[in-house]
């Protein structure tokens, strides 16, 4: 590890689940479900990349992406926009870059996204780069579905996928969260 790297992280009680949020040198760089990151290898990875040690403590751009959570969440805000660090190939950079396209209470497909892309014939790589995404909400994978409108994998499960989509979708009241049996 070189000497001084730390990436800060603190939890986040959202009404769908506990996320933990870490930042690196003022960018956010990993918002993930607290449950899914569990001896998550992708936090593993992240600190091998950075070459970075863990330390719990709230930073600025932590403040920043909690009180972005809470407007979302309350449906005060339909952004949620911090400085960001992307962490990973240039592939997965670009697929993620592609969500935030996607509009507050709309939904694609990995088909389209990949059409929209320019690689028509990569749906499952771009599923996959949805997949890899460590920064869920802040670059919305929620918003992508299966070629019927199916909902498919979601790191923090597919009853926080239809939450969270719910939340978006309906103005008229808050959605209650029923976690999978």
């Amino acid at each position: 590890m070189k000497q001084g790297n730390i990436i800060q992280y603190e939890y986040y009680q959202s009404p769908c689940g506990e996320l933990v949020l870490y930042a690196f040198e003022g960018r956010l760089c990993m918002c993930d479900w607290a449950r899914s990151h569990d001896g998550s290898s992708a936090s593993l990875t992240l600190r091998r990349q950075l070459k970075a040690d863990f330390e719990q403590k709230l930073s600025p751009v932590l403040r920043q992406a909690r009180k972005q959570l809470d407007a979302y969440f309350c449906r005060k805000s339909r952004e949620l926009k911090v400085p960001m660090l992307m962490v990973g190939t240039e592939f997965q950079k670009r697929v993620w870059r592609s969500l935030l396209d996607i509009p507050y209470g709309r939904t694609t497909t990995y088909g389209e996204l990949a059409r929209r892309l320019g690689v028509p014939t990569a749906t499952r790589a771009v599923a996959n780069a949805c997949g890899d995404n460590v920064l869920a909400l802040f670059l919305p994978c929620h918003r992508v579905l299966g070629k019927n409108g199916d909902l498919y994998g979601y790191s923090g499960g597919l009853s926080v996928k239809r939450f969270l989509l719910d939340l978006e979708d309906n103005t008229l009241f808050m959605p209650e969260f029923h976690p999978e049996d």
